[in-house]
């Protein structure tokens, strides 16, 4: 009911392309920009916490795929399909997903809430432009939104392991690179 009619065209066609293939786009935006914003330490702790939560959805997300196959609806002959995509496992989506992951992720911490929020109220739009032009199942959005919250919480809950193990000596390389590549500039 919620997939495109037939013979979908023009402006509406090209919204609802732009925002299911590429809005996307707006989580690593973010994040970059959030990144040189903010250059303290606890800040970009923070921006690190948000992409682990998102690698381990995503990682979740194949592990899930290749347990339970489930077909995209253009693979089943149900609606439209107007844009082109592999016939993989729906289940579940992996936009929505990085937007949840990153967004609750983000919405965790008070510095970074306002964003994490605008990410989290991205999503709805994404994952109906999905299932419009019939790439995706309504269940495979909440199967998204699940991974995406079982892997903030995990993120959030060895946040302290995850710190000392990962995020400080990422940031001891970043500072090492960022001051060589200064020297090489001077």
């Amino acid at each position: 009911m919620i997939n495109a009619g037939a013979g979908l065209t023009g402006p509406r066609l090209a919204v609802a392309s732009f925002v299911a293939g590429y809005a996307v786009l707006l989580v690593p935006l973010t994040l970059l920009l959030l990144w040189f914003t903010d250059r303290a330490d606890a800040a970009r702790i923070r921006l690190l916490f948000a992409v682990a939560a998102a690698a381990l959805a995503l990682g979740m997300n194949q592990v899930i795929g290749l347990v339970y196959f489930h077909p995209r609806p253009f693979m089943e002959g149900i609606g439209h399909a107007y844009l082109s995509h592999a016939a993989d496992s729906s289940f579940p989506s992996d936009h929505v997903t990085v937007f949840c992951a990153v967004g609750l992720a983000l919405a965790f911490d008070r510095a970074t809430r306002r964003t994490g929020a605008l990410l989290l109220l991205a999503a709805p739009p994404v994952a109906w432009a999905r299932i419009y032009l019939g790439v995706h199942f309504p269940f495979d959005m909440l199967g998204g939104l699940g991974t995406a919250a079982v892997s903030a919480a995990a993120v959030r809950l060895s946040a302290r392991p995850l710190e000392d193990l990962a995020c400080r000596p990422l940031l001891r390389l970043y500072g090492s690179v960022v001051r060589i590549l200064r020297s090489g500039r001077e």
